[in-house]
């Protein structure tokens, strides 16, 4: 039997009219949907629950934990009230356009509202799924997935608009053409965010955990969240710097993920000299040079090349213009390669270099351009306070002065020296 009829029937019983009986059946009928559909609701997002949260539990997958982490099960259960509504829409608004049309707008855009949320969950889901995976390291998606987000919102819009006034979609989208210089304007920064945040993602210029330098914005640390629109960064001060997304992309950024890749963080550091103490070696300090284990084998193949040269030159050792000699200098940093190229905390496949550097008005500097195998920061300071602490300590043993501008003491002692000579 209808049930429209039913309840008109039933109605009319009670002593109302037919057409108040008819009004009053067909409302009932819609309320009694509604209802039926919420239950229905309530019964099938606790069964879908219950099923699959035992289903997780005995899986030893790690996937489907994620499944309930999204709510995309209880976002998919908001489609059931619709469905049931829709379905009781023929049976008690049947002859009654106006209102069936009413009624079925209404069931469009919860459907639409009801999808946007399926959709929105769903993307939590590969973005959970992403994060558990071994590309979340490398490639950052998040940014796109908010895009998708953007682009689902302006869709369900667009959609609404539609149901809302019984117009075709594509009115509303060249709607939106025409006001698309009134959008660039009012949105430039977000639009300008989107943009970037796509290419830092397609480029791959910034991961979450790479450490950046960008002084214009007080950025120094490690990056903890890319998004669309802003890059935000820990400093190491544990403050949060918050970087608009267009700026890493026109303007320039410093990313040490490089460093942190290859295994090597780089020590370039110079010992500056007092170039007044650099000497040729006499017998005496190549006697004590030889005594140093590091160089040991270094003075006697030197000194055999040296011998060897001036007695094809036919020029004598005792020559100090015409002979080539030894120098402290020279022996110094053949010393502090050696003692590098024998350090365990120095990388000895990436660049080794001990030079000079032209000489300044602060002396002759010595530089030390090498790599450690610890990348990690503490440790890193650690090995490199430890190599110049060793090097300016074993200066002296060379017959050589580290390089100091004179301090106030200096001048205070030379005064009180020249005073009391007079």
């Amino acid at each position: 039997m209808n049930p429209l009829l039913s309840l008109v029937s039933t109605y009319q019983t009670m002593g109302a009219s037919e057409s108040v009986a008819l009004l009053l059946a067909r409302w009932t009928g819609m309320v009694s949907a509604v209802l039926v559909g919420l239950i229905a609701y309530l019964v099938v997002g606790k069964l879908l629950i219950s099923v699959l949260t035992a289903a997780v539990k005995r899986s030893k997958n790690t996937w489907d934990d994620l499944l309930l982490q999204s709510k995309l099960p209880v976002r998919l259960a908001c489609l059931v009230p619709a469905m049931v509504v829709k379905a009781s829409v023929p049976l008690f608004l049947a002859g009654a356009e106006s209102a069936a049309k009413v009624v079925l707008t209404a069931i469009g855009l919860y459907v639409i509202v009801a999808g946007l949320l399926v959709f929105n969950a769903a993307v939590a889901l590969v973005s959970l799924l992403h994060e558990r995976s071994r590309w979340a390291s490398r490639f950052s998606i998040k940014g796109g997935l908010q895009a998708l987000k953007l682009l689902a919102c302006i869709v369900a819009a667009v959609l609404a608009l539609s149901a809302l006034f019984g117009k075709h979609p594509g009115y509303f989208i060249s709607g939106l053409g025409a006001m698309t210089a009134v959008l660039l304007l009012v949105f430039k920064d977000s639009i300008l965010g989107l943009v970037a945040g796509v290419q830092l993602s397609a480029l791959d210029m910034v991961r979450v955990g790479d450490w950046i330098e960008m002084p214009k914005h007080g950025a120094d640390g490690d990056v903890i969240d890319v998004s669309l629109t802003t890059v935000r960064v820990q400093n190491w001060d544990k403050t949060i710097t918050a970087i608009p997304s267009y700026a890493l992309i026109s303007q320039s950024f410093h990313n040490w993920r490089g460093m942190q890749e290859s295994g090597g963080r780089r020590i370039k550091r110079a010992i500056h000299l007092d170039i007044s103490t650099v000497c040729f070696c006499d017998q005496e300090m190549i006697d004590r040079f030889e005594r140093i284990r590091y160089i040991s084998d270094y003075i006697a193949a030197k000194k055999a090349e040296l011998a060897e040269h001036n007695a094809r030159i036919q020029v004598s050792d005792a020559d100090l213009v015409n002979a080539r000699r030894l120098t402290n200098i020279g022996t110094f940093r053949a010393y502090v390669t050696a003692y590098l190229r024998n350090h365990p905390n120095v990388h000895q496949d990436m660049t080794f270099l001990i030079r000079q550097l032209p000489p300044t008005e602060h002396g002759l500097p010595l530089q030390i351009y090498v790599f450690t195998n610890d990348i990690v920061w503490a440790n890193y300071e650690g090995i490199q306070s430890d190599i110049f602490d060793h090097l300016l300590a074993i200066v002296p043993e060379f017959d050589l002065r580290v390089y100091q501008q004179p301090s106030g003491k200096d001048v205070t002692e030379a005064l009180t020296g020249q005073g009391s000579g007079v």
